[in-house]
């Protein structure tokens, strides 16, 4: 049910409606469970990169692999993406599902790998060759030999994402109820990894 605000809230510094959003009680393991859930079932995301005098620009893009809280994506190093992270390593992988509002907000850094790189033989399957083709000089293939195929990994230093605790139907009546009454629709919980959150989950990668 939607939350009402206290009287001993309204002088807060921090806005309450913002405030009861943030998940403080549920342990951090479960935290780390869900988030991997979220990302592996959605299975792609956008990915943004910073582009000079520009500013963002997103892309759709399927994880190519996850380790831990890192994710690697193959990529055509021919691609404006590339020449965005050679002047900023600065990127950002979001992901959200429309039916359940759940979101995936990571921010972070980027590094390409050459197509030498022997992780883009393990994570390739034939359905990438069809965003590659094949120009039929025994070269560009579109197979992991391809010197087009390249990696982007991207480390997070931030984790945010939402995890809906409602219905479809439960949405809708809260987000209602809000509105007729003033208080805070009760839809789910925020949470958030910070840099050393981040770094241990590197040491227990699920």
């Amino acid at each position: 049910m939607p939350e009402p605000l206290q009287k001993s809230e309204i002088d807060s510094k921090t806005d309450p409606s913002v405030a009861k959003q943030y998940d403080h009680d549920t342990p951090k393991s479960e935290q780390i469970d869900d988030f991997y859930k979220t990302v592996d079932k959605l299975g792609v995301g956008l990915l943004t990169t910073i582009r000079p005098g520009l500013g963002p620009v997103s892309r759709s893009m399927a994880i190519g692999k996850r380790n831990g809280p890192d994710f690697l994506f193959i990529a055509n190093k021919h691609s404006k993406k590339f020449s965005d992270l050679e002047h900023d390593k600065t990127v950002e992988i979001t992901f959200q599902n429309s039916s359940t509002q759940d979101w995936v907000s990571i921010s972070g850094t980027a590094t390409t790998v050459s197509n030498e790189d022997p992780r883009i033989k393990e994570i390739y399957n034939p359905a990438l060759s069809a965003w590659f083709g094949d120009l039929g000089d025994g070269v560009h293939t579109g197979k992991p030999e391809d010197p087009r195929m390249a990696l982007i990994e991207v480390q997070p230093k931030y984790i945010s994402y939402w995890k809906s605790t409602v219905t479809t139907l439960g949405f809708v009546k809260e987000v209602g109820l809000g509105a007729l009454t003033g208080q805070v629709a009760n839809t789910g919980v925020q949470r958030e990894f910070t840099e050393e959150d981040i770094k241990q989950m590197r040491h227990t990668q699920g």
